[in-house]
């Protein structure tokens, strides 16, 4: 699916939740997360990423294609040298299913949209150590 307002918007009105040890960081695009930022500081992580292989092109798929999706991109990850955890999207909108994720530490932009791009996704959510996380568009990413 191609970028959209609409489907900007829906990603903007979402809560990207982080299970990380110690505490649990609900991320909102553009506003930055004291608790990630101590974390990352602490951990010595510069980039994080968080990347799901749920619903591609924001197309629902069944339960059991989103599982094993997930499983997959988590195998990938785990081969690929990265330690992610576990991670959530949420939607404002009544409707949309909560997604899994994974945030994944010390991953480059361009890694994670690489990845997402495998996995049909329109966008990923991306940052440094100031915690603040962006959207970034696969196809720009591709420019």
């Amino acid at each position: 699916m191609a970028k959209t307002s609409e489907l900007e918007a829906a990603y903007m009105a979402t809560t990207y939740r982080v299970f990380l040890p110690g505490g649990i960081c609900e991320l909102r695009i553009g506003q930055p997360c004291e608790t990630l930022r101590c974390w990352l500081e602490k951990a010595g992580c510069t980039e994080f990423a968080l990347i799901t292989a749920h619903n591609p092109g924001g197309q629902r798929a069944d339960d059991a294609t989103n599982a094993e999706r997930q499983s997959q991109l988590e195998c990938e990850l785990l081969e690929g040298n990265y330690e992610p955890y576990a991670a959530q999207h949420e939607a404002d909108a009544e409707g949309w299913p909560t997604e899994e994720s994974c945030f994944v530490p010390d991953i480059s932009r361009e890694d994670a949209c690489a990845l997402a791009a495998e996995y049909g996704q329109n966008a990923v959510v991306c940052g440094s150590v100031d915690a603040i996380p962006h959207l970034v568009w696969i196809e720009d990413s591709e420019q």
